[in-house]
């Protein structure tokens, strides 16, 4: 996996208009995905993903190493090509509604060497409003400040990122989609290799979020606790297995299901694509 730098992972803030109200939002689709296909060198990564996410819900996606998981948000934002299928947030193809998109990556694929220091990380989600060429002001280093603070290290804004710890690098990523104030944010393992008390916090945030109707939709990968932390679930492996709201979802059945079967989903998958590239 290729390194990238914090300022590369600018996703996309609101620029401006009126938004919906938190309840009209909870009553609508904030992702829906159509016939969505990636692969790699004619092999499916992803295959026919259908998927409708309802806004205001914590949202789990859960599935094995290799299932698709964070290739299916990288197509969802258009970051890497798809074979085929529709992306629409809240209503509106992707590439008109971003703006209402927020990305919090993988914390393994930053260059956490990058010489930039923690607000300096935060204020990258303000660039989109301010535009590249405009300077940075007091006013958006104090909003960057008070993310810092609300997710518990405001003392470390001055702090050079590869000096922080592992949660305290996630914590800065998460500061810096707070301030994108985005309605639908999607987050590649944000709960990874952190600390009792960073996981904690990460989940009082989220759900401080879905309180103010937004929506987040995070890969997952502690079965355990997948029932105590999200509403929703999506159990991928290539394909949607089951999605729903998670005390109908997050079955024994579905499990053995996403997680016992991937050889024999793989070759379904690769056979239907050469069946598809035969008849084109």
């Amino acid at each position: 996996m290729n390194s990238v730098t914090p300022s590369d992972i600018v996703a996309d803030a609101p620029i401006s208009g009126d938004r919906s109200s938190a309840q009209a939002q909870t009553n609508s689709i904030a992702l829906k995905v159509d016939d969505l296909t990636v692969a790699y060198h004619r092999k499916p990564v992803i295959w026919d993903v259908e998927l409708e996410i309802p806004a205001g819900n914590l949202v789990g996606i859960v599935g094995p190493n290799g299932a698709g998981k964070s290739t299916l948000l990288k197509a969802v934002m258009d970051l890497i090509p798809r074979a085929s299928g529709r992306v629409e947030v809240f209503g509106e193809p992707y590439a008109k509604s971003r703006g209402r998109v927020g990305y919090v990556p993988q914390r393994e694929s930053v260059d956490w060497d990058f010489p930039v220091d923690a607000l300096d990380v935060v204020t990258m989600g303000l660039y989109r409003r301010l535009g590249w060429c405009m300077p940075v002001r007091k006013k958006h280093r104090d909003i960057a400040r008070d993310a810092l603070a609300r997710v518990g290290i405001a003392d470390l804004a001055n702090r050079q990122i590869s000096q922080l710890s592992g949660g305290q690098q996630q914590r800065t990523f998460l500061a810096r989609a707070l301030v994108q104030d985005a309605d639908l944010y999607l987050m590649d393992e944000p709960l990874a290799a952190v600390d009792a008390a960073t996981e904690a916090a990460i989940i009082d945030l989220l759900r401080q979020m879905r309180a103010d109707g937004k929506t987040a939709v995070v890969i997952h990968h502690d079965l355990q606790s997948v029932p105590d932390y999200f509403d929703y679930v999506v159990l991928l492996n290539m394909r949607v297995v089951a999605a729903g709201k998670t005390e109908d979802v997050f079955t024994s059945e579905n499990l053995q299901k996403t997680y016992g079967g991937r050889l024999t989903l793989l070759d379904e998958a690769t056979e239907a694509m050469r069946r598809r590239e035969r008849s084109i």
